[in-house]
């Protein structure tokens, strides 16, 4: 199976295909990018560069273009894509209907991929998005188990992408409307999710405030783990009981579902982190690589393998093995 890496920053993929990853995913620093954060993503020149560097050492280069045109500046998005296919990027990773569209008709040769970020979550869609618009790979939501992906992949002629390792959305991909509520930015708009813009700490009363946009949204005691004020990992009270409501702060770690995705006829797995630093990219990738190596030898696969690079150094499987509450 692919290994598709991520990269926030010229240096994270250079590190990441050093590593030994197969593919690296990346982003334009714009709102086209559904990591825009501060500090991360490429400029035209430093894509093309981090292109050239990939192929030479026999990897590939996507870049998502996976947030939602605003009516009005869709020729930023459009630029995106044609600066895309200049640089020599080997697919664009989409969202947008229309922008999948545009893509398909200006951009033929140019290889397309619907981003998670569509929430594609059945065969139908599936197989719309390849007999319409030519796609060949689709990247599921992180809401379905192992048993309905082989069930899907069994009914589309397409590739099909999950993710492995790192962060968790515990909301169908990009529809997260508490974000947008906090900070009035939008994650499938402008790209991103709890923005560090918003957040602040603040220690009261021998505790640590975490907010976002003003709202409280965790407090730790001096011995905790403070974990990053994102909603839906945060404590809320409900009732008598004050506690995580909708999922724990942790991270997503199905290196052991590798076999039962194989068996599903999944063809590429994705290491979500592109706000992560390069030593955090070559660890992950590394371990992965070693992972996925190991399992096409048929030897036994290396576990625990990055625990402590997880979220509150604790990890669960998500929706892969419905354990969600």
């Amino acid at each position: 199976m692919e290994l598709v890496c991520p990269a926030g920053t010229p240096a994270s993929l250079r590190a990441a295909v050093d590593a030994g990853a197969h593919t690296v995913y990346c982003g334009f620093a714009d709102d086209t990018n559904a990591r825009n954060f501060p500090g991360l993503n490429f400029s035209r020149s430093e894509l093309a560069d981090g292109v050239a560097y990939a192929h030479r050492r026999g990897s590939k280069v996507l870049v998502a273009i996976n947030t939602f045109p605003r009516a009005g500046d869709e020729d930023i998005w459009h630029r995106a894509v044609a600066d895309a296919e200049t640089a020599g990027a080997d697919a664009v990773i989409l969202a947008d209907l229309g922008l999948i569209a545009h893509a398909a008709e200006h951009h033929p040769d140019l290889r397309r991929h619907v981003s998670v970020q569509a929430a594609v979550a059945n065969a139908d869609m599936v197989n719309f998005y390849a007999e319409t618009f030519g796609v060949k790979r689709v990247v599921f939501p992180r809401v379905l188990s192992v048993e309905e992906i082989a069930a899907i992949n069994r009914e589309i002629d397409i590739e099909s992408e999950v993710f492995i390792f790192g962060g968790l959305c515990v909301m169908t991909e990009g529809r997260c409307s508490m974000s947008s509520y906090i900070t009035g930015l939008s994650p499938n708009m402008n790209g991103v999710c709890s923005p560090a813009s918003h957040v602040t700490y603040t220690e009261e009363d021998n505790t640590l405030a975490a907010r976002l946009g003003g709202y409280t949204i965790h407090r730790s005691a001096k011995h905790e783990a403070a974990p990053y004020p994102t909603l839906c990992k945060g404590c809320f009270k409900v009732g008598p009981r004050t506690g995580y409501v909708f999922e724990d702060p942790a991270s997503l770690d199905a290196s052991e579902l590798l076999p039962a995705l194989a068996r599903a006829g999944v063809s590429a797995l994705k290491i979500e982190g592109r706000q992560r630093s390069r030593s955090y990219v070559t660890q992950v990738v590394r371990n992965f690589r070693n992972a996925v190596e190991a399992l096409a030898d048929g030897r036994p696969m290396p576990v625990g393998m990055l625990a402590g690079l997880t979220e509150g150094q604790t990890t669960t499987s998500g929706a892969y093995k419905k354990i969600w509450r």
